[in-house]
């Protein structure tokens, strides 16, 4: 026994040990460095933590990381290899290739690949911290060779076409991806998921998008009597109407309930010492292709939450309040004169009887459906763009894993859809 150990075949053991603990080293380094996080990490580098911030400094260079990574293990895998190929050689003949194969593979897969690395993604940002440190020396050392690699796979990359320096994501994309994966593992609840969404989608909406269309406005004729312009207001249950002159288009002002009654109580309730005109407050107008992030600031910047929407030829679209745009972030802001969900009804056979003016974005957040929203505002819109034509009640259409089946039509305006989701395939 003693002298089939002899000092060489020892060494050349020992080495091949050393070679694989470092094969593994390189493999659980390459797998917790690209699946740290660098939000984590720049969080605790804020914290004080110094090794945080060479983890996040490391990962700003991605390419050059994983190429000095990638360098070292290989290097140590081939040398191994080689060193076990020698020793089964001199030990079995030229059958000691395959003994070598067998070995060396196995060696690899267990201890160099599916160990360390099975290790590095349970524990990603702690095993990233950990080695950070030796990893600076490795990617200094190797980057010469890594930068004339990178050179020649770039060049052969363009030869096809294929730039590494291109932007093919967006960091929206990426943040969006994580709560809808999150949420489907239940660490993000629903709530939380829709608000995050909102703040992301916001920027992509227009006043259009989230104003409230004039045919469901309540505005009140400027030249009625007093008496019942103050039952309108009253019976309308809102704090700020628009009053109009002669022609609905011509909005006069707006009449704001706080400052309706101040002046009723000014006036001791006397009705005929009220002067409504008096109390009006200027117009606001915007454009329906505003930002409603834009329009957002505005209201911040004007200190006021109430405008009127107008399009291109200055006809009233509808209104918008700042309200309106909140509620696309933190969700419906209900008070006591709201419907739980407007124009929205669960029915018996688990369908969802809706009004053809609900927004499809309420739709889906009320129903947590995925129903597109690009090309219409409304469930209507939606149905039209889709059909490509007014369709008649009774009429069925299925699109977007949904039914949709028209229940109710108002001269050309779709007023009432049973909508139900249909399974996918």
């Amino acid at each position: 026994m003693n002298g089939f150990f002899t000092t060489e075949i020892i060494f050349k053991l020992s080495a091949i040990v050393a070679l694989i603990i470092l094969s593994a080293f390189f493999s659980g380094s390459e797998t917790a460095l690209t699946a740290a996080s660098r939000s984590r990490m720049h969080a605790l580098a804020k914290d004080g933590q110094k090794r945080a911030g060479l983890v996040g400094k490391l990962l700003e260079s991605r390419e050059r990381l994983i190429g000095a990574l990638l360098l070292g293990n290989n290097l140590v895998n081939i040398l191994a290899s080689a060193l076990m190929t020698g020793l089964m050689l001199s030990l079995f003949g030229d059958v000691g290739v395959f003994y070598a194969t067998i070995i060396m593979t196995l060696l690899v897969l267990i201890f160099a690949e599916v160990l360390p690395k099975t290790y590095a993604i349970t524990r990603p940002d702690d095993a990233a911290i950990s080695v950070v440190r030796p990893v600076r020396v490795i990617v200094w050392l190797f980057a010469p060779i890594v930068n004339v690699i990178q050179i020649l796979v770039n060049g052969f990359l363009r030869l096809f076409g294929v730039r590494s320096d291109a932007a093919h994501w967006s960091v929206a994309d990426e943040i969006r991806g994580a709560v809808h994966l999150h949420t489907e593992e239940g660490r993000v609840d629903k709530d939380e998921r829709d608000q995050i969404l909102g703040v992301l989608n916001i920027g992509d909406l227009d006043v259009e998008d989230v104003m409230i269309h004039r045919k469901n406005l309540v505005m009140i004729d400027a030249d009625l009597p007093t008496s019942d312009i103050i039952k309108q207001v009253l019976e309308s249950g809102h704090s700020r109407l628009p009053l109009w002159q002669g022609d609905i288009d011509n909005v006069v002002g707006v009449l704001h309930a706080k400052d309706l009654l101040a002046t009723i109580s000014a006036a001791n309730g006397d009705m005929d010492k009220l002067d409504i005109t008096s109390v009006l407050r200027k117009p606001w107008f915007t454009p329906e292709t505003t930002s409603a992030l834009d329009q957002l600031k505005a209201f911040q910047k004007k200190r006021t939450h109430f405008a009127l929407v107008v399009d291109e030829y200055g006809a009233l679209m509808g209104v918008v309040t700042m309200e309106d745009i909140i509620e696309e972030i933190v969700g419906d802001i209900q008070d006591e004169f709201d419907e739980e969900v407007e124009g929205v009804k669960l029915a018996k056979d688990g369908s969802v009887i809706v009004a053809g003016d609900v927004p499809v974005r309420d739709l889906n957040r009320a129903r947590d459906w995925d129903l597109p929203d690009e090309d219409a505002v409304t469930i209507a819109g939606l149905i039209i763009h889709e059909s490509q034509t007014i369709p008649d009640v009774g009429q069925v259409f299925s699109f977007h894993n949904h039914r949709f089946e028209i229940m109710a039509r108002h001269r050309n305006q779709i007023t009432s859809v049973k909508v139900h989701k249909t399974r996918t395939t």
